[in-house]
């Protein structure tokens, strides 16, 4: 990354006993190095990395800003600063890539503008696909299980009163979304008593 860019530092600690300042001393003397200028600083202090952006205040006005184009590049002092998740991190490198912005870790000696920089940004997604597939297999064997135990699944059937209720007001020219609105149950209650209604 060369020269005159624009940098902004992502600091981030678990505990509130603990201080974000060693983070932002080694990240303001790559920077210098670099001939980097810091224009933003950003700092969720006692906040975990597992917690999404709505929890993380700093962090979700990073994005929005890097979005905005206030700056070239996002440095943080290592990897796990950004999020323990893998698919959160994927995320969040797909959004900074969109957005123009590069990335800088210094721990892991990551930088967006080398190519080996790129590769290890890129295996992210690949980590972060087979995090989903790890995922979906699990809550499948789960699903399979609970059906093998004899466990009904899906949401609870309302009465035979309020499937009459369904019935009625349909007949009577109410609509779909109005009788789910005017019952306080979901459309797809409704479309599933009327479909059984009809099929019946």
């Amino acid at each position: 990354m060369g020269k005159g860019k624009r940098v902004a530092f992502y600091l981030r600690v678990s505990t509130g006993s603990q201080t974000v300042e060693n983070q932002r001393r080694e990240l303001a003397a790559a920077a210098e190095q670099r001939g980097w200028t810091v224009v933003e600083l950003y700092s969720d202090n006692g906040v975990s990395g597992a917690k999404g952006r709505d929890q993380r205040p700093a962090f979700d006005r990073l994005c929005k800003d890097a979005v905005a184009g206030k700056f070239d590049i996002i440095a943080a002092w290592s990897v796990d600063r950004l999020g323990r998740s893998v698919l959160h991190l994927a995320q969040f490198v797909e959004d900074i890539r969109a957005s123009g912005v590069g990335l800088f870790m210094l721990k892991q000696g990551i930088d967006s503008e080398t190519p080996t920089g790129r590769a290890m940004l890129g295996m992210c997604s690949v980590f972060a696909e087979l995090e989903r597939e790890i995922i979906r297999e699990r809550i499948h064997s789960g699903l399979v299980r609970a059906r093998a135990k004899g466990k009904r699944l899906g949401r609870k059937r309302v009465g035979a009163g309020v499937e009459e209720r369904i019935r009625n007001l349909h007949a009577a020219g109410m609509g779909k979304l109005k009788i789910a609105r005017e019952l306080e149950i979901g459309t797809s209650v409704v479309q599933r008593v009327l479909r059984e209604a009809a099929a019946g």
